[in-house]
């Protein structure tokens, strides 16, 4: 099984989004991504050190909320 990604948060400009993550195990993590508008290639991880793991969806997004900036002033989106 590989990980499967439940759902992608698109920030206000649609240039970043986090994606919260089932990881085969079970545990949960989330991966912030983001895309450039003149590059074909889509969606780039930010960063290709492995993820934090959470054991439920909700710590993830919580987690993915406190640490991200954008997910803090970006409402109540997660």
């Amino acid at each position: 099984m590989k990980p499967l990604v439940l759902t992608s948060i698109e920030d206000e400009t649609g240039d970043r989004c986090v994606d919260i993550i089932r990881q085969p195990d079970g545990r949960f993590a989330y991966r912030e991504c983001r895309r450039d508008p003149e590059d074909g290639h889509g969606w780039r991880y930010l960063s290709q050190a492995e993820p934090p793991m959470f054991e439920s969806e909700a710590a993830a997004r919580l987690a993915a909320k406190e640490a991200i900036g954008w997910m803090r002033d970006d409402g109540d989106r997660t």
